[in-house]
């Protein structure tokens, strides 16, 4: 069963240079950076564009590239995005149904970007299993830290 969590960062910088940075628009980087906290090796392949699949992969102990299969359901530059996961990637296998997947496929994460003064409030939703729990109660403030860290240097 998906339960939401939910999560939430106060940014003292505008909600475009902050949607920018989360997405690594400018600098591809900058996506890997904050969210080392989930793999150190994180990437993202593919575009930002409505309806594109998207790649949320990393490489494991042995080198082979495993992560998240999704298409982008929505993206409202600097005030909403969207993203549907539909399955895993295992090498450059792409497994969207079945066993390893049917628990959670169709599971949303959600961005949301609202600017006051100067100041954006990002709240993130995601849908998890409650395996991932306590991965994400953990690595999810940890990587919006960092995010407000890179979001708030000059």
């Amino acid at each position: 069963m998906i339960k939401v969590l939910k999560y939430q960062e106060s940014i003292n910088a505008s909600a475009d240079r902050v949607y920018r940075t989360m997405l690594g628009l400018d600098n591809p980087k900058t996506y890997a950076e904050w969210t080392y906290e989930f793999n150190p090796t994180s990437q993202v392949k593919g575009t930002w564009e409505k309806g594109s699949k998207m790649y949320f992969v990393g490489v494991d102990e042995n080198g082979k590239e495993g992560g998240m299969v999704s298409v982008i359901a929505e993206n409202d530059p600097a005030k909403f995005v969207s993203i549907k996961h539909i399955g895993m990637l295992d090498g450059t296998n792409e497994i969207t149904e079945g066993p390893e997947v049917e628990s959670w496929a169709g599971a949303m994460e959600n961005y949301s970007f609202e600017e006051k003064n100067g100041q954006t409030i990002v709240s993130v939703e995601t849908g998890s299993t409650e395996d991932h729990f306590d991965y994400f109660d953990e690595a999810w403030p940890k990587a919006l830290t960092k995010l407000k860290e890179m979001c708030e240097k000059n």
